[in-house]
């Protein structure tokens, strides 16, 4: 992927043809250190990287979703992977052992009761030891059950825009669409009133109203953004990092309040005015502008009553929605992102009204990201009072891996 997300490579493909091809090497990389095991069991010598790919991808259904002996038919499986290989001149050649290495790894997965099969790894998805040694440091209780949560697919969970609908109202129209759906009530203690687990995901394009602005696609863990920054009307609200622009929509959607939604990246920047146009809630009081959130440059002099800091991070508790985020990480990253997040954090204050709120989020479960700058920020700013809010939420079925800390700014 030469560096880039896997998401950047998917957005150059077309409408019709992302969903299925994200969805396949999706599966591929949760179940990397798992089909990889196999692979190298029946391949002696390490297959070129489009056959390693093929296989990947193939033994990956056949352990879909976690579930082996539950996901495709055997003969379709290895009938689709055998075409495939015979449609490039580069992997023509492979078509006879792709069929062999299939045929053998579904007897492994799929075996008579009497010989269950015990992967040497319990952990099918992929991450780098450095990463796994950190959670054994930080987690030693908890480290196995976080892998565990991101090799398994995200949920569809939805953010209800309230200035539309109420969650009930929504529901009802889901209902009526055929689609069933469960009332996420709160997170960590924090009540989330849009917030909606649909049952069987489904493409946003079959949600009611989706291209009219009447619901998002956000996880229960990102929605308790808005709620602990509670925007009221008239607030002059920063949301510093702001792409693709979910949290600013959701502040949008609580509060006739002021915004800027600043961001560094003009590509992601107009992610940002799509979504608002979606949600129909552009308007003369919100300002998207492009900006560096460690520097001064950009900023008017205009003091902000409150400041979404969601700081760029390793992503590292986002895994189970982006499972190429460990392919790409390096441990160095960690300490390059650390000094970024305290820029950042040194700037916002600066721009903070007295009395004024500051949050701080990363989607990260490295403490290095999340307490240690809480911490860290604290000792250095003497005004700064820390307020209620979770700290670091772990990975669940119904949440990503975030953290929090709110900030009162008390006195200049």
């Amino acid at each position: 992927m030469s560096g880039r997300s896997l998401t950047e490579v998917l957005d150059q493909l077309e409408a019709h043809e992302r969903p299925i091809v994200q969805s396949l090497s999706f599966d591929a990389l949760r179940k990397w250190v798992r089909s990889h095991e196999l692979i190298k069991q029946f391949v002696p010598k390490t297959p070129p990287p489009e056959v390693d790919h093929l296989l990947s991808v193939a033994i990956a259904l056949f352990v879909h979703d976690g579930s082996e002996g539950k996901g495709y038919a055997t003969h379709t499986i290895v009938d689709q992977a055998v075409r495939a290989c015979g449609e490039y001149d580069q992997t023509m050649y492979a078509k006879g052992l792709v069929n062999a290495v299939l045929r053998k790894v579904s007897l492994v997965l799929q075996p008579p009761e009497d010989k269950p099969y015990y992967p040497p790894d319990p952990i099918p998805m992929y991450v780098p030891a450095w990463w796994r040694a950190n959670l054994k440091r930080n987690y030693s209780k908890a480290w196995q059950a976080i892998l565990y949560a991101q090799a398994k697919r995200a949920p569809l969970i939805l953010r209800v825009n309230q200035k539309q609908y109420t969650r009930e109202q929504y529901q009802v129209l889901l209902s009526e669409a055929g689609i069933a759906s469960f009332a996420i009530d709160s997170v960590a203690g924090i009540s989330l009133p849009s917030a909606l687990l649909v049952a069987n995901p489904v493409p946003v394009s079959d949600l009611p109203g989706f291209y009219t602005g009447a619901a998002s696609v956000q996880d229960a863990g990102a929605q308790i953004a808005a709620t602990l920054l509670n925007p009221q009307a008239g607030d002059l609200i920063l949301d510093a990092c702001a792409a693709p622009g979910g949290k600013t929509a959701h502040l949008l959607e609580l509060a006739d309040c002021q915004m800027v939604a600043l961001e560094l990246d003009g590509t992601r920047l107009g992610k940002i005015g799509g979504n608002l146009d979606r949600l129909r809630l552009h308007s003369e009081k919100v300002k998207v502008q492009r900006g560096d959130a460690s520097k001064a440059a950009w900023w008017d002099g205009v003091l902000f009553d409150k400041i979404l800091l969601d700081a760029p991070c390793s992503a590292s508790g986002i895994v189970s929605r982006h499972p190429d985020i460990p392919f790409l990480r390096r441990e160095a990253d960690v300490k390059s992102l650390q000094h970024k997040q305290r820029e950042i954090l040194t700037q916002a204050w600066k721009m903070l009204k007295s009395d004024g709120l500051l949050l701080y989020v990363t989607c990260s479960v490295f403490p290095e990201e999340g307490e240690d700058q809480a911490v860290w920020f604290a000792q250095q700013h003497s005004n700064a009072v820390r307020l209620g809010a979770p700290g670091q939420l772990l990975p669940t079925e119904a949440n990503d891996g975030f953290y929090y800390a709110l900030f009162k700014k008390n006195g200049p």
